[in-house]
């Protein structure tokens, strides 16, 4: 691969991952819509991938430095007490619930999933599924805000009725997980499947998108220690790879401070629209 197509997938990649719209479905629609000279098919196009989201995990791991270091501490604690008594732990826990499902399903189905990432016609497909969980969340939101219309129409924000990370129970962590092992599929958003499966459980949209930031650290960084190393073999341009990925992570840091503040108001909607718009173009145009 040459520098400046690695350069394209990092801004790619860096520009979608956090956003609900599939990285993964970009990285594999896009390239071929455009009828650029690169194959999925490459051995070294999924630990690529990878390497750039270690990027993302870089950016992330930075934004919520602080939160981090109180997660870690917590986890700690709850480990050496046994027993969970503040919210460090509890979010330590919830994090640990939410990672299980797509640690143990990727495990099991990385062969037959790897082998969806070269057909853009199939990543088109599964970005109208993904535009269609988004739309679905979002009409669950309305419906418990309809049935919330008494607090809303007192006074209280549209959010405010609605809860924060740390008041999920494990059940709630764990179905966001589950809903975490979608995007394993090329099209289905990783940011978008676990913020869906966040407002389900009840979170606040900011909240939601908060969790999914945080779920999505270690399973990045798991990813990495099993993919990485295959890049490291003769032929390979590892130090344009590591640029890439140094230019993903710069991408998807700007990226999510601005969801972070669009999610204060902002809602799903729009990110459906488009990956409707793209998985049909892709339908109808892929090779």
């Amino acid at each position: 691969m040459s520098a400046w197509l690695a350069g394209f997938i990092a801004l790619l990649q860096g520009s979608t991952e956090l956003f609900p719209v599939s990285s993964l479905g970009h990285a594999v629609v896009v390239p071929d819509l455009l009828r650029l000279d690169f194959r999925p098919t490459d051995e070294s196009f999924v630990p690529f991938l990878v390497l750039l989201h270690l990027g993302t995990a870089a950016a992330l791991l930075l934004l919520y430095r602080e939160e981090w270091v109180r997660i870690a501490g917590g986890f700690v604690r709850a480990s050496v007490r046994g027993r969970i008594t503040d919210a460090d732990e509890r979010l330590a826990l919830l994090i640990v619930a939410g990672t299980i499902p797509t640690g143990i399903v990727g495990f099991f189905l990385e062969s037959p999933l790897k082998s969806l990432f070269a057909n853009p016609r199939a990543a088109g497909a599964f970005l109208t599924v993904n535009a269609a969980i988004l739309l679905g969340a979002e009409q669950l939101r309305r419906r418990d805000e309809r049935r919330a219309r008494v607090d809303i129409e007192a006074g209280e924000d549209r959010e405010a009725v609605f809860r924060g990370v740390e008041s999920l129970d494990v059940r709630s962590a764990l179905l966001v997980g589950a809903c975490q092992c979608l995007a394993l599929l090329p099209g289905i958003s990783r940011a978008g499947v676990t913020m869906a499966g966040g407002l389900v459980a009840g979170l606040r949209h900011q909240e939601a998108a908060r969790f999914s930031f945080l779920l999505a650290t270690p399973i990045i960084l798991a990813a990495g220690v099993l993919e990485v190393p295959q890049l490291f073999h003769a032929g390979v341009p590892v130090g344009t790879y590591l640029g890439a990925s140094v230019l993903a992570g710069a991408v998807a840091y700007l990226s999510a401070r601005f969801l972070i503040r669009y999610f204060r108001v902002g809602r799903l909607d729009p990110f459906a629209a488009y990956c409707a718009a793209l998985g049909i173009t892709a339908l109808v145009f892929a090779r």
